[in-house]
């Protein structure tokens, strides 16, 4: 007979892009049963009617604090900023330790409500653990509540992560597929908008920009412009780096070895990624060298933005909160 899994989970907010993967990777995980999924507009609906190829054949239902706590001991929440803080709130009121998607728990209060909005549990801000495992595994697994961070930051700072000693300014140039806007925002106007397109935004202060200036918090100047292609999913960061003293290839090349060579879901390339080469993995792929011309570092992260971006990390982190070897589930 097949152990029985140890851990039983729910995903509150499955309906959308980020929420519907991680409860179909909760759901086939080895060591975790998926009890519960929930959705605001679409409880009453299959979650495999709305999404067959993850066939995940529960009914989704409305969120209640008292009834997922009763069934569960952790939980993922899938809502977007702002709605996420009270349901973070109401299940960490009850024991339960919790993964969030959204922004709500990433930054300090003050950074959050210049770029998002007045925060909805900030006593809640102490005690919440910056998700990206590479730079924060030991916070991480001796956390209640993580914030798993953003799909742009994720690939920007790993990227970027090995050259902070030696960075003195830098340009992230990063484009992502259109699932990464949310399911709201991929109706018809959207693709005509984007189809045969690529555009930038937020070019003068995007909110991302919050959680690379966290991590890489040493004065750095940092400039990050996203752009939208015309993908469902994937996300390329491309690193420009003015170093603070000369460095070769091979100097950078040992960098970025030292920091990865034992991280099992960063690998090490060879020659420039491309988003084909993670998709639907929990992998960030990065390569980077020097330009002979200038000198400056040139540092490249690919990543599926709904994986490592969103939910594959949020179960990266689940697994480490609860004991369980870090790539469960996730190969």
């Amino acid at each position: 007979m097949p152990e029985r899994p140890s851990h039983r989970v729910a995903v509150v907010g499955a309906s959308g892009f980020a929420g519907a993967l991680a409860a179909h990777l909760v759901h086939r995980h080895p060591q975790l049963e998926l009890i519960a999924v929930t959705a605001r507009a679409d409880a009453g609906r299959r979650l495999d009617h709305l999404y067959p190829r993850y066939r995940v054949g529960m009914e989704l239902e409305v969120f209640d604090a008292d009834r997922v706590a009763e069934r569960t001991d952790a939980a993922i929440v899938g809502y977007p900023h702002g709605a996420a803080a009270p349901v973070v709130e109401d299940l960490r009121r009850r024991g339960l330790k919790v993964v969030d998607l959204s922004a709500d728990f990433r930054l300090d209060r003050e950074s959050y409500e210049r770029y998002y909005q007045p925060h909805e549990a900030p006593a809640l801000l102490e005690e919440a653990v910056y998700g990206l495992t590479e730079l924060h595994r030991d916070e991480v697994r001796g956390a209640e509540l993580v914030a798993a961070p953003g799909c742009y930051p994720t690939a920007a700072l790993l990227a970027l992560a090995p050259l902070r000693e030696v960075m003195r300014d830098a340009v992230v140039d990063a484009k992502s597929g259109v699932s990464g806007a949310g399911r709201e925002a991929t109706g018809t106007t959207h693709f005509v908008s984007v189809d045969e397109n690529v555009s930038p935004y937020g070019v003068e202060g995007h909110r991302h920009r919050a959680e690379l200036e966290r991590e890489l918090g040493d004065g750095s100047a940092i400039t990050f412009t996203p752009h939208l292609l015309p993908l469902d999913q994937g996300l390329l960061a491309s690193c420009y780096v003015t170093p603070s003293r000369d460095l070769s290839a091979d100097d950078v090349r040992g960098l970025f070895r030292s920091a990865y060579e034992d991280e099992p879901f960063v690998e090490l390339a060879d020659v420039p990624p491309g988003v084909r080469d993670v998709r639907d993995t929990n992998i960030c792929r990065v390569h980077a060298t020097v330009e002979p011309a200038t000198g400056r570092v040139l540092a490249f992260a690919a990543i599926d933005n709904l994986w490592k971006g969103a939910a594959g990390q949020a179960v990266q982190d689940l697994n480490l909160m609860l004991g369980l070897p870090e790539e469960e589930g996730l190969r």
